[in-house]
């Protein structure tokens, strides 16, 4: 017996469907991008509902988006699917320079971090030779390996904590940039 998602999203075909209803195609896009429309990037609303929707159906599940228009043109005067493509390959790009910037700023702040460190040791030994061991002294010393090991902190973080979202994205916005995309008209509601 297959077990049922807990999540509020129907199924078509072995994927999981992203679905969202719009009035007129344009609702898609930002309306303040002066961009002609294959580069223009996607309404905030929409882009926050699609990735949301991703990341909460998980990475293993097929993604299919679906948007019910209620006025259906003829014919776009762009093709929206590579537009749509178009905007989460540019939102990974992104990412990954995001991510390239983070790593970077992990290995300066990891060189910083460890002449700093180095420092305080030399520091504690030189304080060590030159102070009788008293409880000032011995504090004194203690509180500057202290500061060394602080100083350590931010690449520590980086190289443990920031990376992992920055990467997570990276793949959220690659599989968008490939799921399957149709348009559909949008269905009268039922009186």
């Amino acid at each position: 017996m297959k077990k049922e998602s807990p999540l509020p999203y129907r199924r078509e075909r072995g994927r999981v469907l992203i679905e969202l209803a719009l009035n007129d195609v344009m609702q898609m896009f930002n309306s303040f991008d002066p961009s002609p429309f294959h580069e223009r990037d996607l309404d905030d609303d929409a882009e926050d509902y699609i990735v949301g929707a991703a990341r909460e159906i998980g990475a293993r599940e097929p993604l299919k988006l679906v948007l019910y228009l209620q006025q259906t043109p003829d014919r776009l005067p762009f093709d929206l699917v590579s537009s749509v493509y178009k905007f989460f390959r540019y939102r990974a790009d992104m990412k990954r320079r995001d991510l390239r910037l983070c790593l970077w700023r992990g290995r300066v702040s990891l060189g910083i971090g460890l002449l700093f460190l180095v420092g305080t040791m030399l520091a504690q030994e030189g304080l060590a030779r030159l102070l009788p061991a008293t409880t000032v002294s011995e504090t004194i010393r203690e509180w500057i390996m202290i500061c060394g090991w602080v100083a350590m902190w931010r690449p520590l973080e980086i190289f443990l904590y920031d990376w992992w979202p920055i990467a997570r994205d990276i793949r959220t916005y690659e599989r968008l940039s490939e799921m399957e995309i149709e348009i559909r008209p949008a269905t009268p509601a039922p009186h």
